[in-house]
């Protein structure tokens, strides 16, 4: 229950990158068959991606995952003496370019969140100056799941003459996406939170955005990525595109097929129709509900906010999270303490302080999040696994102990 760490392969992306290591090997820039067959698989790929992001095919570049496209598009766009706005709440590939950035002449305001995790139009409104060049706002949140109001603040960062950026790694496949509706100028997706393989990304580039590339060499991606490019992975993440816009219309069509050969059991929604959005959310808080129904002083962080179906942030008062998460890790259920990218870090999470939680109870808060292949008796055995863990490391808690003691 860690899927916004990463995502397997679904079976077809791997049948769909397999020839593309040994028998379809052609670097994709070669004028030969080989290189041009290659050639051929980007551009099926690129036309993938740009469906499920409702964009033209040249507005995409592909690159090595989310990171490289959220550093792109900052690194990108701004110059010394420009004005970055960002939030508090973002992943750390936006958090430390910003930083970065601002040690080379950029000046950067960071907006606050709302104690539910989400940014306010007004607070970007009031941020706004004469030389905002880019405002940066994720889509949803890699930890809490909250959805921002990113249309909203793209229209606020326009009409103040700025360019708008979202970085939708934890939206993409599980929120339909229209870059058109969204009005945003560049996006970021990541294959491997959307069952395409690890190290591929891309970055959507509004027509007529002027973007600077971060290396340098040869023409790849109209000169905006150089680089041979990585045609198996790209390939990959243009099947993972195409399954996600199934599912996503909820009538993903080889469903049960794929996880019968993944050995995996669907969850399904009525009468055997496959889980959709919907389905999924209602997974996710048959989870929170049963946890928290068995688990007194917890709760859920950001539960008032809109969420991405399959994310849930649990807090657990007089406990350690990181305790907790090793606990159930040897039981064999995988969750986290936060993003996968900060594992091992000792600091609270930057995104529970920035809306307002105290250190105590940033520390004591878990994050579980599921995937359209989590099953019933996945969700079962976490309910029952969670509050006995909870209730195990309590009994070791001074604090725990003492608070029973004067309820007593």
């Amino acid at each position: 229950m860690d899927a916004n760490a990463t995502t397997p392969l679904l079976p077809e992306v791997l049948d769909a990158m397999r020839p593309f290591w040994m028998e379809a090997f052609g670097n994709a820039s070669s004028i030969h068959q080989q290189g041009q067959h290659a050639r051929a698989a980007i551009d099926r790929a690129r036309e993938s991606v740009a469906r499920l992001l409702n964009c033209r095919a040249a507005e995409l570049v592909f690159t090595s995952g989310g990171t490289e496209s959220d550093n792109l598009a900052l690194f990108g766009v701004l110059a010394p003496g420009d004005h970055l706005i960002t939030s508090g709440i973002e992943h750390h590939a936006v958090l430390h370019a910003a930083q970065a950035l601002a040690e080379r002449g950029v000046h950067v305001t960071f907006l606050p969140a709302t104690p539910h995790g989400v940014v306010e139009v007004a607070a970007l409104e009031a941020a706004l100056r004469p030389n905002t060049k880019l405002v940066s706002v994720m889509l949803a949140n890699n930890e809490t799941g909250a959805i921002q109001p990113v249309r909203e603040l793209a229209q606020v960062a326009h009409a103040a003459g700025a360019l708008f950026h979202t970085d939708a790694i934890q939206a993409a496949g599980k929120l339909p996406l229209d870059v058109q509706a969204l009005g945003c100028d560049l996006l970021s997706i990541s294959g491997h939170k959307m069952f395409a393989p690890q190290g591929v990304g891309a970055l959507f580039v509004r027509r007529n955005v002027r973007l600077r590339p971060l290396f340098f060499g040869g023409n790849h991606e109209r000169g905006r990525r150089p680089g041979t490019e990585n045609v198996a992975a790209i390939v990959g993440l243009g099947k993972a595109a195409e399954l996600a816009i199934s599912w996503l219309a909820g009538s993903p069509a080889n469903d049960a097929a794929r996880c019968d050969s993944a050995k995996i059991q669907p969850h399904v929604a009525g009468a055997g129709q496959p889980a959709g959005a919907q389905a999924l959310a209602a997974l996710r808080n048959r989870l929170e509900q049963g946890i928290l129904a068995q688990v007194p002083e917890a709760g859920v962080n950001a539960a008032a906010a809109p969420r991405v179906a399959n994310t849930s942030n649990l807090f657990f008062d007089h406990l350690e999270a990181e305790a907790l998460v090793i606990a159930l890790d040897l039981k064999g259920l995988a969750v986290s303490g936060g993003s996968a990218c900060q594992s091992g870090a000792t600091e609270p999470s930057h995104v529970l302080t920035a809306m307002g939680l105290s250190v105590a109870r940033a520390r004591a808060s878990v994050r579980l999040s599921l995937s359209r292949l989590t099953t019933d008796s996945e969700v079962a055995c976490a309910l029952d696994l969670v509050p006995a863990a909870v209730a195990q490391l309590r009994r070791l808690s001074p604090s725990w102990n003492k608070a029973m003691a004067v309820h007593a």
